[in-house]
């Protein structure tokens, strides 16, 4: 289902309502639905093959109504997979880092409530140092442009992959989604950088699909 064809938005919306929109409509979800959607992305990033032996791996430890990708860990850690969770340094600064996830972390709640680990920071790794990047977002369109929660911390993490010229950029950028979170149009501002793809419960999306849905403006 897209947000256009759920009749939930009109064709033209700022995105501090978008967000609240979106927001609202995946909170919404219906548990039965949003069980079987998290099982199917979760089956999309096995076949994506995200879970390499060895592999530097981002995921995210998300608020309840983002998909939840914590039934994924345990195979990736069999497999060797390295995995690395956001943690913010500066609200202020808007300054976020990515940090080692172990089977044995300690967790506590950040300013927004979201888990991290109790990891020292000196163990943290830049984004050009991981293979892949799991993001969430609360809104996409079909060239992979991402509506996050508006402060801009994977962005300014991000930075130096947007920045790049090198024809083989890494690490590969996968937005994790429902469907119900797809937007016709993004117009993206200049710091932000686009994903290479978006995973939903019904399949890949990749940069230039073509994606029905509302159109967007940017503030």
């Amino acid at each position: 289902m897209t947000a256009q064809a759920g009749g939930a938005f009109p064709p033209q919306l700022a995105p501090r309502e978008a967000r609240k929109r979106l927001r609202a409509l995946r909170r919404d979800l219906p548990d039965d639905e949003r069980e079987a959607a998290g099982r199917a992305i979760r089956r999309e990033l096995r076949h994506l093959r995200v879970w390499r032996p060895g592999r530097r791996v981002a995921v995210f430890l998300g608020m309840p109504d983002e998909v939840d990708l914590r039934p994924c860990f345990p195979e990736a850690w069999r497999r060797g997979v390295r995995l690395y969770v956001p943690r913010i340094l500066s609200l202020r600064h808007g300054a976020m880092a990515f940090v080692p996830y172990d089977r044995d972390a300690r967790l506590e709640a950040n300013w927004f409530g979201i888990d991290e680990p109790v990891t020292p920071i000196g163990r943290r790794v830049s984004a050009l140092q991981l293979d892949t990047i799991l993001v969430p977002l609360v809104g996409f369109d079909a060239q992979c442009h991402r509506l996050g929660m508006g402060a801009g911390f994977y962005d300014r993490a991000l930075q130096r992959r947007r920045d790049r010229a090198q024809p083989f950029r890494r690490p590969r950028l996968v937005g994790v989604a429902y469907s119900i979170q797809q937007l016709d149009r993004i117009e993206p501002a200049p710091w932000d950088v686009a994903l290479d793809m978006v995973v939903t419960e019904h399949g890949v999306i990749c940069r230039g699909d073509s994606i029905p849905g509302i159109s967007l403006p940017r503030e």
